[in-house]
């Protein structure tokens, strides 16, 4: 293992001694300095973590929220000097960390605000004009037809629980103590302008968006959300998704440049 492997494994452990061959420019003593260093390295990682799951760490409190945090630094370091990116895999974690299963919507809540954080830095593009919307709603032969092209700060997460109302109650946006966690919500995120916003998406919107990413056309989307969803409202979903500016183009495939 090179010099900078073992530097860098020793940071993320707290019990391993300090690497050989350090020393101090003003001949103070490098183990305590070490210690010092290791315990901002792991410091600053958990401020990220908590800066990107404030609602995480609001559901479990901040003690347990750092506690488990700091396990996560230390198994899974960043792999880009951009800590914005950091705790993707925070969510996953959180799944299979055992002390965190007495809040079982907790993981998802955090895919949830992964979601906001990746929303907010994707590129940006306009949404739909107006004239195109209403050409393309009002020609029902063409309509089926059309791909669809989604903004690319677009997200969607299908949970059990109810962390669309979880998220805005944290926000003030609803009051928590009226909050059913068990009830199942699909959370539509994207970047309005500059705002990241969090909406609830009817039933089938989950299906129909995924069709959209996946290049099908808008009918076979419709049509495999409808048989996802027996509930599925195309027009609910549709004026949802033109509300929130999500989808930035319609055409036929032929008038897709190559």
């Amino acid at each position: 293992m090179s010099d900078q492997r073992i530097f860098a494994a020793a940071l993320l452990d707290p019990d391993a001694p300090c690497p050989a061959g350090l020393t101090a420019w003003n001949g103070s003593d490098p183990i305590q300095r070490f210690a010092v260093y290791r315990n901002n390295v792991i410091v600053s990682l958990i401020n990220a973590l908590a800066e990107t799951f404030p609602v995480t760490q609001e559901l479990v409190g901040e003690e347990f929220f750092r506690a488990m945090a700091g396990v996560f630094a230390r198994a899974a370091p960043p792999k880009s000097a951009l800590l914005a990116e950091y705790g993707q895999g925070f969510p996953a974690f959180i799944e299979r960390f055992k002390p965190a299963r007495g809040v079982p919507y907790l993981a998802d809540v955090a895919r949830l605000e992964m979601l906001r954080v990746r929303a907010f830095h994707a590129a940006d593009a306009d949404p739909l004009p107006p004239d195109q919307i209403s050409q393309a709603l009002a020609d029902s032969e063409r309509l089926p037809a059309l791909r669809v092209t989604c903004h690319p700060s677009l997200g969607v997460l299908s949970s059990r629980y109810a962390v669309v109302s979880l998220w805005a109650a944290h926000q003030g946006l609803g009051d928590l103590a009226r909050v059913e966690p068990g009830v199942p919500e699909t959370a539509l995120v994207a970047r309005v302008g500059l705002e990241v916003q969090v909406v609830a998406l009817p039933p089938g919107g989950d299906a129909l968006v995924a069709s959209f990413l996946r290049g099908l056309t808008f009918g076979e989307a419709a049509a495999l959300a409808a048989s996802a969803a027996a509930e599925f409202d195309l027009t609910a979903n549709l004026a949802l998704l033109l509300r929130y500016g999500v989808l930035t183009d319609l055409r036929l495939p032929a008038e897709v440049s190559p």
